[in-house]
């Protein structure tokens, strides 16, 4: 629950922030599973053409990697409450992973998040739990990936 108007406003409660795209090249694809996700329909183009995707597809991994790349790279706001600006700490996890749709090569996927809510952690005084929701659309619109993460924050 959100009590803190000047940190609604930061975290942009309710609003879809644009974090950019990302397109997934069959080179791309193969190297994140060879290192990550080595199944035969993300490491060839034959097995994956043989597979139940019918050809070459990232590693829903590799989606949620771009995703996280994305949100790091794309800045917030300017604080304008009282005091020190909240500095953003480690996530405690997701939930509600969906891989709704393969990204086949040569797909380009754009990453949202949306900020949900967040709140104090009893235990841990002059931090928060800020939850978004993250997203990822194809190029016809489609949602390819789902997922609400948290991420704590020191607001004092």
């Amino acid at each position: 629950m959100t009590h803190d108007p000047a940190l609604d406003a930061f975290f942009e409660i309710g609003v879809a922030v644009p974090l950019g795209a990302h397109t997934f090249d069959a080179d791309g694809i193969k190297a994140f599973a060879r290192k990550y996700d080595p199944q035969p329909f993300h490491l060839n183009e034959q097995a994956a053409k043989n597979s139940v995707f019918g050809g070459l597809c990232a590693s829903g991994w590799h989606t949620a990697a771009a995703w996280m790349k994305r949100n790091l790279a794309t800045s917030g706001k300017a604080w304008a409450g009282e005091g020190p600006a909240p500095e953003f700490g480690p996530s405690p996890g997701i939930t509600g992973l969906k891989w709704l749709k393969p990204v086949y090569a040569g797909e380009t996927v754009a990453y949202s998040r949306t900020a949900l809510s967040h709140r104090a952690i009893a235990s841990r005084p002059g931090w928060r739990v800020l939850t978004v929701r993250a997203e990822g659309i194809d190029s016809r619109g489609d949602k390819v990936i789902e997922f609400d993460s948290a991420v704590l924050v020191k607001v004092d």
